[in-house]
């Protein structure tokens, strides 16, 4: 089995920042690319950014500038920093990994609101 467990999550005025983390446990042969998604309320889930193994990265356009994303394939980890956030920002965030011989993975998710 494998899980990936996020963290990092709170309350946060507009304008600040946070640091969101996953980090995966289990069975790990390889991981391939590692993701952040987030859903607000009454609307679908959404893709935030996502990272290669390699390194490679792509984000949506409504956080490009703002957020990066980075992974520790040492510590089988990925990360999310967010800065300059705004209400519109305020989500559930879930992490999600392809790891090779296990379906797609995702985590619990972690609430993010951006409110002053």
């Amino acid at each position: 089995q494998v899980q990936l467990v996020e963290s990092g999550g709170g309350l946060v005025q507009p304008g600040g920042s946070l640091r969101l983390s996953c980090a995966a446990s289990g069975t790990i042969f390889s991981i391939n690319a590692m993701g952040w998604y987030r859903q607000a309320p009454g609307k679908q889930r959404e893709l935030v950014a996502v990272i290669s193994s390699g390194g490679s990265t792509n984000y949506a356009d409504s956080v490009k500038g703002r957020f990066t994303i980075s992974r520790d394939n040492a510590k089988n980890t990925v990360y999310l920093q967010m800065n300059s956030l705004k209400p519109e920002d305020t989500a559930v965030y879930y992490c999600n990994a392809d790891m090779t011989g296990w379906d797609l993975t995702w985590g619990q998710g972690t609430q993010v609101t951006v409110s002053s």
